[in-house]
Parts: structure tokens; sequence; C-alpha cells
């Protein structure tokens, strides 16, 4: 895998999924944990920087009052506005300190939804770098990851999905993601193997 091809999309690294405090951290921290995330990120993103791969932070945020999810009676984004999650200029919308960040790293904005492509402009950055080989991780694992990659499968990239740098509410939404779903649309690799990848260049 030809890192300068590549460019690693971090999907909500943000203090409400990763942060003691977080409106869902509690709800996630065991998924984490048992995939050890935040460490395998780390590691992941400070090795592929030193071979040439892009690192994008892909975070979601809400105005207060949530105005863009004024119709939402149901799902999960419901449950965002419920829970004062994800807030423009927050605590909670801040990405993790968790994760080191560089001055070539970009932050893709405009984030509203599950799909990462839907309400940004990431494709028009990953086509703008010549990227063809997207690799996913973040938060949650069935949801705002898998439609991201779904997306990137069909808009012709080839896509990879780090299972150990994922986490969702529980182990068995995480095992049904990495098993059945993710497969589907992408490679689902460890962390190590795909750094593996990308060193055999």
């Amino acid at each position: 895998m030809d890192p300068h091809t590549t460019a690693i999309v971090l999907i909500e690294y943000q203090n409400d999924f990763t942060t003691p405090g977080g409106v869902f951290h509690d709800a996630v921290k065991d998924v984490m944990q048992k995939t050890n995330m935040l460490a395998n990120t780390a590691t992941t993103i400070s090795q592929a920087r030193k071979l040439g791969v892009k690192i994008i932070h892909l975070p979601i945020q809400f105005a207060d009052g949530y105005p863009e999810l004024t119709l939402r009676a149901y799902g999960i984004l419901k449950g965002v506005a419920d829970g004062n999650a994800f807030r423009a200029g927050r605590w909670g919308a801040e990405i993790t300190d968790a994760l080191t960040r560089e001055a070539a790293d970009i932050v893709v904005e405009g984030k509203r939804g599950l799909d990462g492509f839907a309400s940004t402009g990431l494709d028009l950055v990953l086509r703008n770098n010549g990227i063809k080989n997207l690799v996913v991780a973040g938060f949650l694992t069935n949801c705002c990851v898998e439609g991201t990659v779904r997306s990137g499968y069909e808009k012709g990239y080839d896509v990879v999905t780090l299972t150990d740098c994922t986490a969702t509410f529980s182990d068995e939404q995480q095992h049904a993601a990495e098993q059945f779903t993710l497969p589907m649309f992408s490679q689902t690799l460890q962390h190590t193997a795909f750094l593996q990848a990308l060193k055999a260049q």
C-alpha cells in the first residue's frame, strides 16, 4: 500500500466519546478498552505520518439548540441532541488530546450526520491529495464508521477499516460490524497489519 496515496480518516475522536465526562464516554468505554483503540490509533498515526500518509480528522458538531436536527424524532442523532453532545465551541466537541495533531494534518469540517462524505468536503480533499486508499477509524463502528466506509466504497476508493481503532456501544454491535457488515465494503485490518502493509512499499 503506497503511503503517498493513502489517508487515514479519524471519525469523531472527540471528548464526548473518548474522555471521562464526555456525554457518550460511559456508553463506549468498555469496547474502547477491549479494542485499545486510543493507543492503537495514536501509534498508527504517528508511524503512518512518518511514511507520508495523510492524516484527516473528521469531527461532528452542532450549533446550540441543534437547529440542524430540528426534525429528527428518532435515531442516533436524536440521542446526540437529547444528550446535548458535540456542541460547537464546547469541550465535548474538541478533538481528544490522546491523539497528536501536526500542521500537515487536515481537519474536515461540516459533518452533521452519519456518512462522513454527505455534508463535508471529504471527497474533494481526498481527490485533491491524490488519495486512492481510504483508511477509516473512529466512532461508532456500526454507525459513522460504517456509513463512511460504504460511501468510500461506492466512490471507488480502496477502503480499509482499522477494526482495533474503532468502538461502539456493545461487544455484540462491534462483533457484528467487524464480522458481517464492514467486510462487505472494506478490508478489515488490525492496525499492525496495516502498518506492515505500508512498510512493505
